[in-house]
């Protein structure tokens, strides 16, 4: 019999429950939505609707911003009011209807007026934007349910719920990306929202046969506050699930503080002091509930800190959506043969990677353990960020001299390989430790928390690729005193930030592995 981390008894069962895989193809299409329209999103901007590249990006890290930070209403509603299931629900719908105003924003930009175009895009980004907000922490929350507290297969489950995800993600490009670049940009869009339509089929009709707990009952049906339940520091019990009147004071005085500080004082723009203020406040809101016990307490801190390090991972990481996506539209040789090769067909790699990787990478995981060798989660995630920054050298590398014809395709073939071994060692692994860490009673929450630092880590990919140094202009950017001259120099940046939270987490990991009491 296997052992938990608590050295209780653990339950290893052979195979997954059946709901684990209605919840794959479920998330599959989602994904295939998300990143077929992800893909076209920049290139549409600046070919169709022709906005300059600094303001593209902008939108690109606001929107992608946004689309993380909604998680957070979306985990709440679900966690206090309507389950998970509803959630997932609504959230799918609101999201196909936002693809779908997406592909009119495509078929109004043949016009030479682009006022409807934008109008319509903006529209389409916001039902999109709150849409994610109550799918994706809801769908995250109910692949743990499916198992029980001591189950080891969750990390295993994790990781093939990953591999779902990135599924869709590598067809998108392909089907997506083919139509919007190849034919018009507005299929692309379109055939995004079929995909979404599919995912909420598929959902619908399958959920109360399979998404079961291991007792078989149907899981997300009523408010996760209902189904958890602990002692608060008082002596009462508590089912948690919602604001306590300080909490409220605490979470509305702290946005409207910090959003006041950052807009005002510090001149960042509206979104960027919204998402930024929220990621702040946000942890502090949940930490101070007070039905929670010390070590709740403490394991709640390891993923607040954490977070931290989330943020700088997908700073960097997210630049594939935009400096990454013009580095291959204007500095990359796609030719193969005679045929060359879509831009947005770069946005595939990282997922087929995912495909072939993650097995191997889940085995190698599986085999140190029984060597007794259990590397815990804080130091898998700075593995993580060390090999982000490795495919940042060496795409740095390969930017210092281009030829005429462009940089050679290995160049991002290998920057797309590093970086997924990287998120390998940290995203999967993340969701597992928030889902591990987080009383029952705040899971969707705490997720909507955790996608909070993805937001913002988005939003700075949005500013990061908005230094992005054009070989066509006279002038160069500046971070800081630094100015960019080139896509060496510009590509070295990230190298830096990320090698540096690589190094840190590392020193980090043993503090953070006690305050986790056992849970690894």
């Amino acid at each position: 019999m296997a052992l938990d981390n608590n050295g209780k008894p653990g339950i290893s069962e052979k195979g997954h429950p059946a709901g684990l895989y209605v919840l794959f193809v479920t998330e599959f299409w989602e994904r295939f939505s998300y990143y077929g329209m992800r893909a076209i999103f920049i290139l549409f901007m600046a070919k169709m609707l022709l906005l300059e590249k600094s303001a593209s990006t902008s939108i690109y890290g606001t929107y992608t911003g946004l689309v993380y930070l909604t998680p957070l209403i979306g985990g709440y509603v679900a966690d206090r009011y309507w389950g998970n299931r509803k959630s997932i629900f609504v959230g799918g719908a609101l999201m196909a209807l936002g693809q779908f105003l997406m592909f009119i924003s495509a078929t109004l930009a043949h016009s030479t007026d682009k006022t409807a175009a934008i109008t319509a895009m903006w529209a389409g980004l916001t039902f999109l934007i709150f849409g994610n907000g109550f799918f994706k922490p809801n769908i995250s929350t109910m692949v743990g349910q499916l198992y029980n507290e001591n189950d080891t297969r969750k990390d295993a489950a994790y990781t093939i719920f990953y591999m779902g995800i990135n599924a869709g993600a590598f067809l998108a490009p392909f089907v997506c990306g083919y139509l919007g670049e190849k034919v018009d940009f507005k299929w692309g869009f379109l055939s995004a929202g079929v995909g979404m339509l599919l995912s909420l089929v598929i959902f619908y009709f399958t959920k109360n046969k399979y998404v079961v707990a291991p007792d078989g009952r149907q899981l997300g049906i009523g408010p996760n506050k209902a189904t958890d339940t602990t002692v608060s520091t008082d002596g009462k019990q508590s089912s948690g699930g919602g604001f306590s009147q300080q909490q409220l004071v605490i979470l509305i005085g702290g946005i409207v503080a910090m959003f006041s500080l950052l807009h005002f004082a510090a001149g960042v723009d509206i979104w960027g002091s919204l998402i930024y203020g929220m990621t702040l406040v946000g942890p502090i809101v949940i930490i101070t509930d007070k039905s929670l016990t010390k070590i709740e307490k403490d394991r709640l801190l390891v993923i607040i800190l954490i977070m931290i390090f989330v943020i700088f991972f997908w700073m960097c990481f997210e630049q594939a959506g935009a400096s990454l996506t013009f580095f291959a539209d204007e500095q990359t040789d796609r030719h193969i043969g005679s045929w060359v090769m879509p831009a947005s067909f770069f946005q595939s790699f990282n997922a087929g990677f995912i495909i072939i990787l993650a097995p191997i990478i889940g085995a190698v995981w599986t085999a140190l353990a029984k060597k007794g060798i259990n590397f815990a989660a804080p130091f898998k995630q700075s593995l993580g960020l060390a090999f982000l920054a490795s495919g940042f050298l060496f795409i740095a590398f390969g930017s210092k001299m281009i030829p005429a014809g462009g940089a050679s395709i290995w160049f991002l073939t290998g920057c797309y390989f590093l970086h997924t071994v990287g998120e390998l060692c940290l995203s999967p692994i993340g969701l597992s430790m928030v889902n591990k860490l987080t009383p029952g009673r705040f899971t969707s929450l705490m997720m909507g928390i955790w996608f909070l630092a993805i937001a913002t880590g988005n939003k700075l990919a949005g500013f990061m690729s908005s230094l992005y140094p054009d070989p066509k202009e006279a002038t160069h950017p500046h971070l800081f005193s630094l100015e960019i001259v080139d896509l060496h120099t510009y590509f070295m940046i990230f190298v830096g930030f990320s090698g540096a939270a690589a190094v840190i987490l590392f020193l980090l990991s043993r503090k953070l592995v006690k305050l986790m009491h056992g849970i690894s």
